[in-house]
């Protein structure tokens, strides 16, 4: 069959035209954990890890919502978790680490997130005190915020769960999530 043949023949597919929710839900966390209030308000370190540990907040929060029902926790969670860690990946290797290695450092960063997450959770069910020593060892682990600093990021955090708790969860599975809470 001539190559022109071939072409005119060929039928290619298109892509589907409707965005991935989980897509959208992981492109707004991330839009909202860049917002550079944190990092100059809140003093959060504008580093790579400084990064990670505001998109692992956002996430926890974003999980923490969907948990309410064991379905989007399964399907939009787990999804959402896979999307993260494979940006993650390639964050990694854009840095310029190595092949060998981007695994080990995948799996730190896969552990940080679950210990991280499970903390911040923690803070937020417990006593109203206890947040902002969690946010302090977590979050600013190599800084010493001020307790003002501390306070209004755990306030952030507790307002930015009864705002995703005010939304619908079918919204929000559906990649439909608003994180306009100021960072105050």
């Amino acid at each position: 069959m001539p190559f022109a043949s071939f072409f005119k023949r060929a039928t290619f597919k298109r892509r589907d035209a409707t965005p991935d929710p989980v897509d959208a839900l992981y492109a707004a966390l991330v839009q909202k954990a860049r917002d550079p209030k944190f990092y100059t308000d809140l003093a959060v370190p504008d580093t790579v890890d400084g990064r990670f540990d505001m998109i692992v907040i956002h996430a926890m929060l974003v999980m923490r919502r969907l948990r309410e029902n064991p379905d989007d926790v399964r399907t939009t969670g787990q999804r959402l978790f896979d999307l993260m860690f494979l940006d993650m990946d390639r964050s990694l290797r854009e840095m310029g680490v190595g092949d060998m290695s981007v695994g080990k450092h995948v799996k730190k960063m896969a552990k940080a997130f679950y210990g991280r997450a499970s903390a911040y959770e923690m803070g937020m069910d417990g006593e109203a005190e206890l947040l902002p020593n969690v946010i302090g060892f977590n979050l600013y682990r190599h800084n010493e915020p001020s307790a003002d600093v501390l306070n209004r990021m755990a306030s952030y955090l507790q307002r930015a769960s009864a705002h995703l708790a005010g939304q619908p969860l079918a919204e929000i599975a559906a990649g439909k999530i608003d994180f306009e809470v100021p960072v105050q």
